[in-house]
């Protein structure tokens, strides 16, 4: 239900595309900087090293209008521009996977209770979701706040149980926390590709009809609702 554009740092860099005339921001993950150690990062710098973008990602966090999501790199995007966003500051930081390798396949989470628009009424979900990533560890060591951070997802296992070991819990994530919200649930940061699995055909197995939108479609529903 959106109007949607595909937006480039260059367009932003150049004047192209500005900040001002949208109402939701979504980081797409998907080997930027050719992936390449921290790539989530450097996309942060190249906002952080302009003053003008800082200014105007700063603007548009504190716009009470809009919403935002950052997926895999975009999610270590958004931690890395943790202190712009509003509420964000418990944030961690999402570094190299414990298994110190690339994890990609689909994996098993939770839907926790949250404020994030993204997971209203979706709360107690366990569903299959792919990860891809290399660098997913939610990292408290340097940044952020554990006892103070507010959860959306995290990783469990076939019963049900908080994942805590590998391969249950692909990056080794305290507590299997793989996504992270602020506390009006306007910013959600999430390491997996729930875009990836918007159809019940890219679910490995499935009872629904083949062919039909997979539960990870509310997400985006979800947010057009918020939108009014």
């Amino acid at each position: 239900g959106f109007t949607a554009y595909d937006v480039h740092m260059s367009d932003l860099l150049s004047g192209r595309a500005d900040l001002r005339d949208v109402t939701g921001l979504v980081a797409a993950g998907g080997f930027s900087y050719g992936d390449t150690l921290g790539a989530g990062e450097g996309w942060a710098r190249s906002i952080l090293f302009h003053r003008e973008l800082t200014d105007a990602f700063a603007d548009f966090f504190a716009r009470p209008d809009t919403f935002g999501l950052g997926i895999c790199n975009g999610a270590q995007m958004f931690a890395a521009l943790a202190e712009h966003i509003p509420g964000a500051s418990a944030w961690p930081r999402f570094t190299r996977n414990r298994s110190e390798q690339y994890e990609a396949r689909l994996s098993l989470v939770e839907v926790l209770d949250s404020p994030s628009i993204f997971f209203a009424g979706m709360a107690g979900s366990r569903l299959p979701i792919a990860v891809a990533h290399g660098e997913g560890f939610a990292d408290f060591s340097t940044f952020g706040d554990p006892a103070a951070v507010h959860r959306a997802l995290r990783y469990v296992d076939a019963t049900g149980a908080v994942a805590t070991t590998y391969p249950a819990n692909p990056n080794g994530s305290p507590d299997g926390l793989t996504a992270v919200t602020t506390p009006d649930g306007r910013f959600t940061a999430m390491m997996p590709h729930p875009e990836r699995v918007q159809r019940t055909a890219q679910f490995s197995w499935t009872s629904a009809a083949a062919g039909s939108t997979s539960p990870w479609l509310r997400m985006f529903r979800n947010a057009r609702a918020w939108v009014g």
